[in-house]
């Protein structure tokens, strides 16, 4: 039979002692080894997602891509924003990599008031524009000081100015100034009253108002009027106000893998037969063209 000695007072020996502390060292350190890999791994596939924000109208083509970018291993997060204000100011926090929601006119104004560092890095879908009404079936039915939305925002309000030159209802001081505001009506014969909304909203604005100024996609996402239905669409077929993926100026230094798999969604974007389908659904095949081309 073994005998172990232990001391006269019952506790166990200094060797014993000294040899489970190492023990119990030795766990921790390899708990500690296991858990730097583990988050290190997850950093590394945290990171590998690609974060895009954007306008609701936007979803589906843009989901069609993800689905066909997840193929070439390329993970795309897409995150809806209901206004055109946030998605510059989390982009420019860094909190997503990109977004796609605006034009240049809009980007440039936007730069301007608010001394963000973004850039455009490709470009997307343009859209028509058009004036609708559902209560009249032309222009000419819409009657003196008839209630007119436009968009609240410098640029597409001059967009819409433009619009209702073009349908011959006002006239503007410079006719090919797209930054036109209500300050530089020359002539409105009609006497139009006109109503300012944040963009997204003239969609739904169609309810109640005269006549509106809106875009296919708001339109198609509010239900309230056929896309298809304008009084007038814009004959601009110029790409100034294609939608623009968008990011951080130096965003291609400091992440340059992640710019690159954008840059091939993008391109799956740009080129898939199955994207195109999707946007023929979704706005409507007379009411897009390729920006980028």
């Amino acid at each position: 039979m073994t005998q172990t000695n232990l001391p006269t007072n019952g506790n166990p020996s200094p060797r014993n002692t000294t040899k489970n502390k190492f023990i119990l060292l030795g766990v921790i350190v390899i708990a500690v080894i296991a858990g730097l890999f583990y988050w290190n791994q997850h950093k590394k596939t945290g990171s590998a997602e690609i974060t895009i924000g954007i306008s609701p109208p936007f979803a589906k083509p843009l989901l069609v891509a993800a689905e066909e970018a997840m193929k070439q291993g390329i993970r795309i997060k897409l995150v809806e924003f209901s206004d055109w204000n946030t998605p510059n100011i989390t982009l420019n926090h860094g909190d997503i990599d990109a977004n796609y929601f605006q034009h240049q006119p809009f980007l440039s104004n936007a730069l301007k008031e608010t001394g963000f560092k973004l850039k455009p890095i490709a470009t997307g879908v343009a859209t028509h524009v058009g004036l609708y009404s559902k209560k009249y079936d032309s222009l000419a039915a819409v009657p003196n000081n008839a209630r007119v939305v436009i968009p609240n925002d410098p640029v597409n309000q001059g967009r819409a100015l433009l619009l209702l030159q073009q349908a011959k209802l006002i006239s503007l001081k410079d006719p090919n100034n797209h930054l036109s505001n209500l300050q530089d009506i020359t002539a409105n014969p009609k006497n139009f009253k006109f109503i300012e909304v944040e963009g997204p909203q003239t969609a739904r604005a169609v309810d109640d108002a005269d006549l509106v100024f809106s875009y296919p996609l708001y339109l198609r996402l509010a239900k309230t009027i056929d896309p298809n239905k304008a009084l007038l669409l814009d004959d601009n077929t110029n790409t100034r106000y294609a939608i623009l993926f968008v990011v951080k100026d130096d965003y291609e230094q400091q992440h340059p893998d992640k710019a690159k798999q954008l840059k091939e969604f993008i391109k799956i974007y740009q080129t898939s037969d199955k994207v195109k389908q999707a946007l023929n659904d979704d706005i409507g095949e007379n009411l897009w063209f390729a920006g980028w081309k």
